[in-house]
């Protein structure tokens, strides 16, 4: 009897690992509703495979390059969102919303296959993820991880009222001056702007562009349209988006990133963290809103400890 039951359970096991084929290594496109979209596969370790979700909205995937040297345990997928990077660029404007986001997501997991998956989202990429299991459910997410995440429009611009206000007081007036006149477009906004920006997004000067990023620009439309004219400033549909109180519904593990001085403030997202039973949090020392790029080893050591965990657990 002992025998029998051993080769049900070694079936059945053989028979989940043989469900799941990790995507192959390439890139291309993909049809989704409104247009095609670029995605891209590094790696063909055994791992369950990761899918990147960049932020934004209108923001590019490229930075996600920095996880490929996870890729020897496990696929990196990364895509850049329709309307920005190398996907199409329709101008629809029914399609910028987080409804529409959260289909194309789901036709391009369906579309390459990834029947488990970890589901990563960096700030909008993080509203994204969020929107995704709160509408699709958790079948097949191996885990959730949250880095310096939109969760609410609100809260967010609570957090940037307090950056704010410690900007000095010069700044502070360029920028109120210039929202009310409806000139965030002036050199002056832009300049002050810079001031909250080297702070908070990349606690350091600007960096320049990874040359990944080279052919893959931004949409600067998209971004205002669904946000506004800064990190600090919303004006887009998002305004009233907000998720905390259904963070609790989310059934699979997650993990919390944030850095330091990150414009998602680590007392904020600490307190997403309170929400879901059995979260973890980590912060990112001396890094801000990008984490990744201003600390990429630490950034890849949290990362692929935690997955490491949550597959050790399966």
């Amino acid at each position: 009897m002992k025998r029998i039951c051993f080769v049900v359970l070694f079936l059945s096991l053989c028979s989940i690992g043989l469900g799941r084929e990790n995507p192959v290594p390439g890139q291309g496109f993909i049809d989704v509703p409104g247009g095609p979209v670029w995605y891209k596969v590094v790696g063909n370790g055994p791992g369950i495979p990761v899918l990147a979700l960049h932020g934004g909205p209108g923001g590019t995937s490229c930075g996600f390059a920095l996880l490929e040297p996870l890729g020897d345990q496990r696929p990196i997928v990364r895509y850049d969102q329709l309307g920005t990077g190398r996907s199409g660029r329709p101008d629809d404007l029914s399609l910028w919303t987080v409804e529409h986001f959260v289909e194309e997501l789901h036709v391009l997991r369906q579309e390459l296959g990834l029947v488990q998956m970890h589901l990563l989202g960096h700030s909008w990429g993080g509203s994204l993820a969020a929107a995704y299991v709160l509408e699709k459910g958790t079948d097949g997410i191996a885990s959730v991880i949250l880095s310096s995440p939109l969760l609410s429009t609100s809260l967010w611009v609570d957090d940037a009222n307090i950056q704010r206000s410690q900007l000095p007081e010069e700044v502070q007036r360029t920028l109120t001056e210039h929202e009310k006149a409806g000139t965030t477009d002036s050199d002056e906004y832009v300049a002050a702007s810079e001031v909250y920006y080297e702070r908070h997004m990349y606690a350091g000067k600007r960096p320049e562009p990874a040359a990944e990023c080279k052919g893959a620009p931004w949409s600067q439309f998209v971004y205002e349209y669904m946000w506004g004219p800064q990190e600090f400033y919303a004006t887009g549909t998002l305004i009233d988006f907000d998720v905390t109180d259904r963070l609790h519904e989310i059934d699979v593990p997650v993990l919390f990133m944030t850095g330091q001085f990150d414009e998602a403030r680590p007392e904020t997202v600490a307190g997403f963290q309170k929400l879901i039973p059995g979260s973890q949090f980590t912060v990112i020392m001396d890094a801000g809103h990008s984490t990744l790029s201003k600390k990429p080893d630490e950034y890849r050591m949290v990362l692929e400890n935690f997955l490491d965990s949550v597959e050790s657990m399966q």
